[in-house]
């Protein structure tokens, strides 16, 4: 019998209905909070206590929390439509089919460069913009390039999703997991970013040597492919890229700079949600005038863009309902309590694995990147406060948790429609990644690890 996975936003109603039986089940009660040497607000361990007053809320607070949610959230849903729409001008001027064509010509008859360079690109791209669905176009064009060299459907989708999975995990300005998660946490945006540099080093030459070490298993043995005896329609397709003219080569060029830009701002004045959104749409601006789409394109493309983000922006605002139940009713640092519990008797180090791994198991049920930081940092963070690990590592098991598990979990829209397009059974998938995915949980759970015996914060 198959079992069908509710849609995510479904998942968060049921979880927002299971949040208000749990008003009216647990006892409300509180913590007490005081300033660190950061000035952030933590948790005052062992300050428990149940309130003499129960508060109940009624059946309509299942309605009523929605709007509120929305409007506490609006500041990140605003600008996930806005960098929506600003990442839809800068595909549509083709900058970035073109410089793929680049490497495709530059580094065809070096499959292994070229698959690390690809892989690459896809982390990097994920770890700063939080690109993900804007990968689907590229499944068949890396299967066709794949296949040309002798290698399978699985090694090029491997290539993407491994480099988008590991990008995630380690998120160095991700705005739709880092940025928020450490927003609820009461951390300094992109802070900490130097300890996640370091750890994209392991993590990606790991997940390159895995998925290379198969591909040239592929080449020297095609029966050896895992879709051996699987009828593949990419085989005989013909893939062209666009030309990398200098207008293209301009519009990477402002890209760029404006990652800096952002990085600059964020380090040295501060800037956050406001300011970010105004440089991105000054770069869909930008963009569409140097490119030559046209201002009537570029508004287009624009609204486009930031529609395909609209359940995004959806499931942010429900996530965020969860937690608003759980504070009206004054169960959510009951549920804390709870939850760091037996986290407190493992020790520090353990109690930050225990958090990546349920984060993990967390992601299966809510794939959205930006829900989960939502749904779970609330929690997670003053977890951390009671359990002696800084909210530093608390975003960091999350982010891990949330990215490394995107490469499997089959309720991840973006990874199942890759692997449709791309013609490859999810068992098969399953098989391929599984092993990596262990290595990669237990070079994550070292890290954890390390980070808080060295204070990561």
């Amino acid at each position: 019998m198959k079992i069908k996975i509710p849609h995510t936003l479904v998942l968060l109603f049921l979880l927002m209905i299971f949040s208000l039986a749990l008003t009216w089940m647990l006892p409300s009660g509180g913590f007490s909070f005081e300033e660190n040497e950061m000035g952030i607000e933590v948790v005052v361990p062992g300050s428990y206590e149940v309130f003499e007053e129960k508060q109940y809320l009624s059946p309509a607070s299942l309605f009523t929390v929605v709007p509120r949610a929305f409007a506490d959230a609006q500041g990140i849903i605003f600008f996930v439509l806005i960098i929506g729409g600003a990442l839809a001008v800068v595909r549509e001027t083709g900058a970035i089919d073109a410089l793929l064509g680049k490497l495709v010509q530059n580094f065809g008859d070096l499959p292994g460069p070229l698959l690390f360079i690809t892989m690459f690109a896809f982390a990097a791209a994920s770890a700063t913009l939080g690109m993900a669905e804007e990968y689907i176009p590229f499944a068949i064009i890396l299967v066709a390039l794949c296949i040309a060299l002798r290698m399978d459907a699985v090694t090029a989708i491997g290539t993407m999703v491994v480099g988008y999975g590991i990008g995630y995990g380690i998120a160095i300005m991700n705005p739709f997991t880092l940025l928020i998660a450490q927003d609820v946490a009461g951390l300094q945006p992109t802070s900490g970013m130097r300890f996640r540099l370091i750890l994209a080093v392991p993590l990606l030459t790991i997940g390159f040597i895995h998925v290379w070490r198969y591909a040239k298993k592929v080449q020297s043995d095609p029966k050896s492919s895992l879709l051996y005896g699987i009828d593949q329609d990419k085989k005989d397709q013909v893939f062209d890229y666009p030309e990398m003219t200098g207008s293209r080569i301009v519009v990477l060029l402002i890209t760029l700079i404006v990652l800096v830009l952002l990085v600059l701002g964020i380090w040295l004045q501060g800037w956050y949600l406001i300011e970010l959104g105004a440089i991105f749409l000054a770069l869909a601006i930008v963009v569409g005038i140097v490119s030559g789409i046209g201002i009537n394109k570029t508004a287009e493309t624009f609204g486009r863009g930031a529609a395909e983000l609209t359940a995004t922006a959806l499931l942010i605002g429900f996530a965020r309902s969860i937690a608003l139940i759980m504070e009206d009713g004054e169960i959510l640092h009951t549920v804390v309590h709870a939850l760091s519990t037996p986290l407190s008797f493992a020790g520090s180090e353990i109690a930050a694995v225990g958090m990546l791994f349920i984060q993990s198991m967390l992601n299966f049920f809510i794939p959205s990147g930006s829900g989960q930081a939502l749904v779970t940092m609330p929690l997670m963070a003053p977890i951390g406060d009671l359990v002696g690990v800084s909210r530093q590592v608390s975003v960091l098991a999350f982010q891990l948790g949330d990215g490394l598990m995107n490469m499997v979990v089959p309720t991840n829209p973006v990874l199942m429609g890759i692997l449709g397009l791309a013609g490859i059974p999810y068992d098969k998938w399953f098989k391929f990644i599984f092993p990596l995915l262990i290595q990669l949980l237990i070079i994550s759970s070292i890290a954890l690890a390390f980070a808080v015996w060295i204070g990561y914060s």
